[in-house]
This record gives C-alpha cells, structure tokens and sequence, in this order.
C-alpha cells in the first residue's frame, strides 16, 4: 500500500533564503517521526507543507484518498467569541460524544478544570492550549502534525500527552510527525528523527538519544563539523548514557560504539568543587524562608513555608500552572514580601535573574548589541578557562553581523540567549531561571546546559522542559497546594504524588466544572489504577528482559554455521518464538496504558 504522505523533490523559498531545495520524504503507516534543526531552517515550514497548508514552490505533495490528515500549529486559530464547549466539539450533540470513552479521557485530562461555558478570550495561554489540542485530538486522524505540542503545558500535561500519543492508535497504524525542543517528550514518543538543515532533512533512526550518539558518529567519519560543536554532543550523550532513561528499543546500533565515543569525556560537572567553589564566594546562608506565607488579593498561594537554600545548590522548582512558582520567585528576589513569615538573604548574596517575558532587555530595546556588551566585563571564566563575551556571544549563535543590530530586531531565542550571556557576565553567585528553555532550538539548549555545567553558584530552575530540570539540576522541589515538598526520585516521584481525589499527578483527575463533569469521571479506581501501574511496570521489566534475549538469540544466528541447517532452523524458530511473547507483552503494555491513560 502506498505511504500515506510522500513529498517528492519540493523546493520553498522566501524573498531572501532558499529553505528546501529538492527535498524527498515519506511518512509510512505506524511512523512516530520527531523533527528537529535550528531557528529559522524550515521546520515549521515542512510540517505545513506536508499539512497541505503551504504549496511549495516545486514538487509535489502525494496523499492517499482514504488519509486524514490533523494539524495543531504553534498559535491555535480558536474563536475568542466561542465557549470552550463549542470550540472543542463544535454543535456536536452531547450523546456523539460524551459516549465515546477514548473522547471522554481526553477531555478529563485536558480540560476538565474548565468550564464548559467559559469564553476562550478569558483563557490563560495554557489553557488556550489545552483546548486546541482537546479539539484536536478527538478527532481520528490517520496522520497527526503536531507544532510545537508542548508549548505552555504544565508538566503533567506533557507527560500525559506523551503516554497519549505513544498508545493512540494500535501498532503499525497511525502517523505522527512532531516539531518540538522538548527533548524528553522527543524521547518517548519518536521512533525516528528527522534533522532539518542547510535546505535538506535528514532521518536518523531511533528517538532523541539515538539521534545524538548517531550524529556524533556521522560528524566522527566525516570529520568535517566543527570539533566545538562535535564535543558539545559528546558531553550531551555522555549524560544521557550515564544519567538519562535509554530508549533501548529505539536505537540500532553497537553499545560498544556509545562507549568508545564516550570513554574519554568527563563527568559533566564536580558537584563537590562546585559546591567548595561557591561557598568561597556566598558564604554559609543564602535564602532562608521562615514560616513564609504569601497570595495576592487576600488568597494565600504559598502556605507556611519553610526552606533553606545552600550555597552551591541546583534546584529545580516544579509545580503545575498556576501552582505558585512564580510567586516563590518574586519571594526570593524580593520583589513580593510575604504576607506572613520572613525571607532571609545572605549579606554576600549577588542575584540574577533570566525571567521569562526578558524584562531585563526592555531599557536597552534601541541599543545595538555591541554597545550592550561593552557596557559589561569584556572576559569571563567559563570551565575554568577564560573566554572573550565576543566568543560566548559566538558560542550561543551569533554572528559578527548580529553585533551591530539593535536588541529589538533580535528574534526571541536571540533576545534569551544574549540576556543569558549578560547575566552570567554580571557574575552572579545565585542564578534564578524562569523557564530559560523558551525560543530555543535543541543545539542552543545544549550550549546553554554546558555553560551552566561550570557556573559555580547556586542555581535556582523553573521548566516544564523536564530534560533541561533533570540536565543542569541536582535536587527536585514541587509546589502542590501551597505547600514545598522535596522530591528525592525527582520529577518521577513529582509524577506519581497523589492529588486531593487519590489519583497522581500524572493519572491525576482534575477538579470537575459545571456543564463538562457529568460525562466524565475515573476510568479507575484508585486500587484498580494502583494494580495496573504495578502490572505496568512488570510487563515493561519483562520487554527489557526478552529485548536482551532476541539481540542475543539475533547475533547468534548471524554468527551461525551457514550450511547448518538444522542449527540455523532452532536458533530462528527460538527467535520467532521470542517475538511472539514480546508481541503479546507489547499488547498487555498497550491495554494497560490505554486504561491508565
């Protein structure tokens, strides 16, 4: 049967760059394409194209008749006039769907703490998202073309998106095809990976992880990238073998390869001289917060807080939106005083801040970027080694052209990466990040996550980007009903804590509204929902147990006698063997995320 989507030869170009010149690719039934590149090399663009949202200026664009093709672009095209109700499900009737249990879960974990009857001009721009994405993903699509899926969600929404994605449609159907800098959900969800760049893509096999041990390799052979760039990923992938969770059903090739490209490369960081090297410069007190209590309009958001930050830690704040983040910021930087308690600063404390929204760029807005950089120190010490701001400017992305533009020509990720270099230029011994991750490409993430490796200070991390907080953060805290809890199993553990109806974060029910709870409600029990994590997590040791025994079982038929027949004839029907008991696991796993999910 012919592929769903195929593009053959497609050529787009813009009034000052060419962005695809004879680009071929397909998207095959059972695809799970992630796509990654740089700012501003077509990645938005080939999602459009392949949406049939965009004609190219040359090729063609091929769909099979039967195919059905869903499209969630980064800025939702929603009716402010409308009701939440009316722009998910439009003037459906209330029976169509409301007895369809797959649509029923979806909208319990989208948006069941919504109104039906809210207007969608009175939404905050998460919840704006998750409406665009209920109204998409109730549909049945044979192909999904997801921009930027993760943009403004929470990450619990994140998680539950990507345990959505990975079980809605039965093995070997369905296409998805994902632009997004998340590399977490890039990890669970792709099973290929397209690169985007210099006018061309390029597949790699396996999720994200295998993607940077196999571009690493490719930049290995050929010897032509540039050795900075080629060490950044080598560092990157060193973490994600030692420290990440191997997507080990996803990559083909040799663990010895992984090992020999990694061998050489250190720890990423020494949390021990780090540590020595920041209290040196901040002294034995930080921030102390003692019985703090804080809110606005006489609601209290932050409840009787204890905490005590050390000199050299790396936090990251976790907490849905809406949970209280962003408060505890302003607590510590002072720009908010409690209504109850006291927040001490240690008298040696120099803080900064990366906010999200970049306030800090707004006074300089008309300056060009090299008066900027010459108003601070014009040398750092980065790793140890000193380093010019010119070549950290050049590190982060920037040209020698970029110096004589003015900041508010920069594009958002320019705006980030720049405030970044200032406040680390400002020498800081406390870095407070609010969502820095924001506008930026996975290669600029890299950079930003080796800069902050070598900062010796304490370092304080507000993401949704649960790969950046797991990356640069040694110790986890969550924000759940006002209340700060420290989470030893990190963001698992933040995950799986129950909410106030007994179910966790991540299986979680939110708080029901009027005009959408009556056809809601628990898939499962809590007891009911505790047994199938259990036999979840079963099923999926067993995957990794026969996972190890067919690669063994495949490199012993290869290593076979040839003219053993007998021989060959065991060894493949033990292989087949195997691969009916991983199909049937692959079956129990799926019917059991689908009742979790």
């Amino acid at each position: 049967m012919a592929a769903p989507l195929f593009a053959k030869d497609i050529r787009v170009e813009f009034p000052t760059k060419k962005v695809f010149d004879a680009v071929t690719v397909s998207v095959d039934a059972g695809d799970r394409i992630g796509i990654v590149g740089k700012n501003g090399d077509g990645k938005s663009t080939l999602l459009k194209v392949l949406a049939g949202l965009c004609t190219p200026d040359g090729g063609e664009v091929v769909r099979r008749s039967d195919v059905t093709v869903g499209f969630l672009g980064q800025h939702d095209e929603l009716d402010d006039t409308a009701t939440v109700g009316s722009a998910i499900v439009g003037d459906a009737p209330d029976f169509q769907w409301a007895s369809d249990k797959r649509v029923r879960g979806i909208l319990q974990a989208l948006v069941a703490d919504l109104s039906w009857d809210t207007r969608i001009a009175t939404l905050s721009g998460g919840q704006r998202r998750r409406v665009d994405l209920a109204r998409l993903l109730i549909g049945d699509w044979d192909v999904l073309i997801l921009d930027e899926p993760t943009n403004h969600l929470d990450m619990k929404a994140i998680a539950w998106l990507a345990a959505h994605l990975k079980s809605r449609w039965p093995k070997g159907s369905g296409s998805l095809l994902a632009v997004t800098h998340d590399r977490w959900f890039l990890d669970e969800v792709a099973l290929q990976m397209w690169e985007v760049h210099d006018g061309t893509v390029e597949p790699f096999e396996g999720g994200f992880s295998a993607y940077v041990l196999q571009r690493v390799e490719r930049d290995r052979l050929a010897q032509a990238a540039e050795q900075k760039r080629q060490n950044q990923m080598r560092k990157e992938l060193a973490w994600l073998s030692r420290g990440a969770r191997a997507r080990a059903t996803k990559p083909k090739f040799h663990l010895a390869t992984a090992q020999a490209l990694i061998a050489d490369v250190p720890p990423l960081r020494d949390t021990l001289e780090l540590k020595q090297a920041s209290m040196t410069r901040l002294g034995k007190q930080v921030v102390e917060l003692c019985h703090v209590s804080a809110g606005y309009d006489g609601a209290l958001v932050l409840k009787d807080l204890d905490w005590i930050i050390g000199p050299g830690e790396r936090i990251g704040i976790l907490g849905e939106n809406g949970a209280g983040k962003t408060t505890l910021l302003n607590l510590i930087e002072g720009r908010l005083q409690p209504s109850a308690g006291q927040v001490k600063i240690g008298k040696s404390v120099h803080m900064a801040i990366l906010s999200q929204r970049l306030e800090e760029l707004e006074a300089v807005r008309h300056d060009r970027v090299r008066e900027v950089l010459g108003r601070h120190k014009t040398r750092l010490t980065i790793d140890g080694k000193s380093i010019t701001t010119a070549r950290l400017l050049e590190r982060l992305g920037f040209s020698k052209d970029h110096l004589q533009a003015r900041i508010e020509e920069l594009s958002g990720g320019q705006k980030r990466r720049l405030q970044l270099l200032l406040t680390l230029a400002d020498e800081p011994n406390v870095l407070i990040l609010d969502e820095p991750g924001n506008d930026m490409d996975t290669d600029m993430l890299a950079v930003m996550e080796d800069l902050l490796d070598s900062w010796p200070g304490t370092l304080l991390l507000v993401s949704h980007d649960r790969y950046l907080t797991e990356r640069v953060t040694d110790d986890q805290y969550a924000l759940v009903d006002g209340t700060l809890r420290h989470m030893p199993g990190g963001v698992d553990e933040y995950l799986a804590q129950p909410e106030k109806g007994g179910q966790s974060l991540f299986l979680g029910s939110p708080p029901e509204k009027k005009g959408l709870s009556p056809f809601l409600g628990q898939s499962l029990g809590g007891g009911e929902a505790y047994q199938a994590r259990k036999q979840l997590a079963s099923t999926e040791r067993k995957m990794e147990t026969l996972e190890g025994q067919i690669s063994a079982t495949e490199a012993g038929l290869h290593d076979a006698d040839p003219s053993d027949y007998v021989a060959l004839g065991q060894i493949q029907a033990e292989l087949q063997d195997l691969r009916n008991q991983m199909e049937a696991l692959e079956e129990t796993w799926l019917d059991l995320t689908e009742k979790l999910g």
